[in-house]
């Protein structure tokens, strides 16, 4: 059965993609605006049923869904959305190790962020935002080899090799989650290759999105361009595409509309578009920060839609 949630429990918002896609940076960002003491951040990964020696034992990759607790971590979904607290599992990535569980208070925002969070009906259910992200394959192999060699423990080699065994998986087990979304987020790199990162939303009908008519350019010049198109489905979706290189004053003015658009969140307003690119420097994305912005703005509508008037 589709959890229930009573009227003022969490608002949940569900960040899926391939490992390395960005999605600790997005959903970061977003817990940043919105307050980390108004925010609780569930890692799916947390949720893996072997460590990584285990893995390479039975020779499954973690993004296989029976290398995965997913009924347990559905019974979460289902208890946060209630607003009671759980006691979960912990995943160790730097050590690839199981450790012990860990207590999860709700709060007025779930943020979930994994590999498999919409693989069944029961945990789609539990979404009030669904966000699919998938930045261009160069991008993330990059993100991803960064990644597991600084912070993981992986050697290029290994990384280069754990990105070939998880391909199969991915296509099978991930991909297919991407139709559930609500917006399918995709980053690439700007055309003049200068760090700076172009942003694509396909926009979805399941949510109503903001009147974003004021800001629009007319001929797509200015950084910040919707157009009517054509998902890989052949469904129509809208696509708002947001140059890397969009100006600061440019992408301020997008940004101003969007607070206004969302009044009743004007004091969470906090700095935005932070990553760290590949190599290991934090830097600034103006694409990412109004993308952050733009999926705050639904979570903050759902949470006023559910206020006692």
């Amino acid at each position: 059965m589709p959890c229930q949630r009573p009227a003022n429990q969490p608002i949940f918002l569900g960040v899926v993609g391939d490992s390395a896609a960005g999605k600790s940076t997005l959903a970061g960002g977003i817990a940043d605006i919105l307050g980390r003491d108004r925010v609780a951040v569930l890692q799916a990964d947390d949720y893996h049923r072997h460590s990584r020696a285990e893995r390479r034992q039975l020779c499954l990759t973690p993004l296989a869904p029976e290398a995965n607790h997913l009924d347990i971590l559905e019974q979460h979904l289902c208890l946060l959305r209630r607003g009671q607290s759980v006691l979960k599992p912990v995943y160790d990535h730097t050590t690839g190790t199981l450790r012990p569980p860990e207590r999860l208070e709700a709060k007025p925002f779930v943020i979930v962020e994994g590999l498999l969070p919409y693989h069944s009906r029961g945990m789609r259910d539990c979404f009030d935002v669904k966000v699919f992200v998938e930045p261009d394959e160069s991008l993330r192999t990059a993100w991803k080899l960064a990644r597991d060699c600084a912070q993981r423990g992986y050697s290029l080699d290994e990384a280069k090799d754990s990105m070939t065994r998880r391909a199969a998986d991915a296509a099978a087990h991930i991909q297919p989650q991407r139709s559930f979304a609500d917006i399918v987020l995709r980053f690439a790199p700007s055309a003049d290759d200068n760090g700076h990162l172009n942003a694509r939303h396909l926009l979805r009908p399941t949510l109503a999105h903001p009147d974003l008519g004021p800001v629009l350019d007319a001929g797509g010049k200015g950084g910040f361009h919707l157009a009517l198109a054509r998902d890989s489905d052949g469904k129509p979706v809208d696509m708002l595409d947001i140059s890397g290189r969009i100006e600061p004053r440019r992408a301020k003015a997008v940004e101003d509309l969007l607070w206004s658009l969302i009044p009743e969140a004007s004091h969470l307003r906090a700095p935005l578009g932070r990553f760290t690119d590949t190599d290991g420097q934090e830097a600034i994305s103006h694409a990412l920060a109004l993308s952050q912005l733009l999926i705050t703005y639904h979570l903050v509508k759902a949470a006023s839609s559910l206020s006692p008037r």
